[in-house]
């Protein structure tokens, strides 16, 4: 249970109950933000951003993330980063790859970020770099989010699919050895442990690995393109001549 003095505290936080606001009732927190940011400042653009993505508005809170950036940096105030990292992840949701860098760039450059917000922010810039064709840029954020990221599971899961995309199957094995430690019951984890282990001539674990993507989601789009990889291996034997 929260202690009652927490509570208390964050009842008089404006950010703090913005943040359970935006979970319960983001158009209210939307209100909410709108009426504090005649004051509030970056805080107050901050939970404009939350609201906005609790309702899968992402260019608009993006906007609201990185007017809160740059308010935070007149202010210089360290959580710019944090900002600017927070606009780059609902760039990405919008689909807006390259804006979404732009944000990235500007959160890592800062040199603020640490631990796993730092790979968090490294893993979402992979990701920009994947959609705009830079491969090589991605790799490098990628080794970056294993390493402070690592507990996530996802950075694993993105570091073997572009090491296979990269016919670099080793490194892709290895990766995603570590995605299933973290998260083996993920679908899309499956999925791709059964793409490497064909790439890599092992049908058995292909099988198995698709199979399980297939019961974990089987209605997923990770689940049907597992059940389409299995049915190579049914095969179509209807074309056979007869003996």
């Amino acid at each position: 249970m929260i202690p009652l003095l927490a509570l208390l505290l964050a009842a008089d936080d404006p950010a703090a109950r913005c943040v359970s606001l935006a979970r319960a009732d983001p158009a209210e927190a939307e209100r909410m933000a709108e009426r504090w940011s005649l004051t509030g400042g970056a805080k107050a653009k901050q939970c404009l951003g939350l609201a906005l993505t609790e309702q899968s508005r992402y260019g608009e809170a993006a906007a609201a993330f990185e007017d809160a950036a740059r308010a935070a940096e007149v202010a210089k105030d360290a959580m710019a980063a944090t900002y600017w990292a927070e606009a780059g992840n609902a760039r990405l949701a919008a689909n807006e790859p390259a804006k979404a860098r732009a944000a990235l760039d500007a959160a890592l450059a800062a040199g603020t970020l640490q631990g796993m917000e730092r790979g968090e922010a490294h893993l979402d810039r992979a990701r920009a770099l994947v959609a705009t064709g830079d491969t090589k840029g991605a790799r490098d954020d990628l080794d970056a989010a294993t390493r402070d990221a690592a507990a996530d599971p996802l950075a694993w899961l993105l570091s073997a699919t572009l090491a296979r995309r990269m016919n670099d199957l080793p490194r892709a094995r290895a990766d995603i050895a570590e995605a299933l430690k973290r998260s083996a019951d993920d679908a899309q984890v499956q999925l791709e442990a059964g793409n490497i282990a064909a790439l890599s001539g092992d049908e058995t674990g292909a099988r198995k690995a698709w199979s399980a993507a297939q019961r974990i989601a089987p209605t997923a789009p990770a689940g049907v393109a597992a059940a389409q990889a299995l049915a190579q291996f049914n095969g179509d034997h209807s074309n056979e001549k007869k003996p």
